[in-house]
């Protein structure tokens, strides 16, 4: 119990006077993780509108696949980013491993599936109305793609939230690529299981923290949206 209350101490000590070292890890979390889940959404979205609205040849091959990618195993898409990255590897020309764009790419590779599916699943569930409604009025296919992403619109925000929040958890994969250098490319995440197994409770602990708030945050920005479709219906409804 003393260890505990000593570590939390430590880690409030840390957190309130700024350190340098708990706030460069962070700042490098935020932009690793944002800039993945903006490339995933420009990626996945448009993908799976692409597959849940349309019929083609092959359809349930790719959904299947997605829908099997959305549960990879990090580790699995860290060693295959990893592999292409390295000195002998197609991509190792870049000289990218152990950079903030390996982890940049290893996370998308994880997180394009799960919006990309999740996507899916919300345009197959509104697609047969809107296009009926569509048809009724006359409406070109262009005008019934903008009403679909509209009425899809609070799943699909969902859906991206739903990757920042699979990226922003994510250890293995960019332990991998990253390397879990320090002042380099050291995330909340990878500098949690470092200094834990160093016994610096206290700096694990205000990492921890804070993850948890963002962690927080990404829920209860997930639960307004979906509070805010629902109040909308209601409204509509009424």
């Amino acid at each position: 119990m003393i260890g505990i209350t000593k570590g939390l101490m430590e880690a409030w000590r840390l957190i309130s006077t700024f350190d340098s070292e708990i706030y460069g890890i962070i700042g490098l979390s935020l932009i690793v993780t944002l800039s993945s889940t903006v490339l995933s959404a420009l990626l996945a979205v448009p993908l799976g509108v692409l597959i849940g609205s349309n019929n083609f040849k092959g359809k349930n091959i790719i959904v299947r696949t997605i829908n099997t990618l959305m549960g990879l195993p990090p580790v699995v898409a860290g060693l295959i980013v990893y592999l292409l990255l390295s000195r002998t590897g197609p991509l190792g020309y870049f000289g990218l491993l152990f950079s903030p764009g390996a982890m940049v790419i290893a996370q998308v590779c994880i997180v394009t599936p799960i919006i990309a599916g999740l996507t899916m699943a919300s345009i197959r569930l509104k697609i047969k109305p809107v296009k009926e409604t569509c048809q009724g009025m006359g409406l070109s296919k262009g005008k019934t793609t903008r009403l679909l992403l509209h009425e899809c619109r609070y799943p699909i925000i969902s859906a991206v939230m739903a990757g920042y929040g699979r990226a922003i958890s994510e250890v293995g994969a960019i332990m991998l690529v990253g390397g879990n250098i320090q002042f380099k490319t050291r995330v909340m995440t990878t500098a949690i299981v470092l200094e834990t197994g160093k016994g610096n409770y206290g700096k694990a602990l205000a990492l921890g923290i804070i993850l948890l708030v963002i962690s927080f945050a990404i829920n209860w920005l997930i639960h307004s949206v979906q509070e805010g479709k629902s109040y909308e219906g209601r409204s509509v409804k009424g």
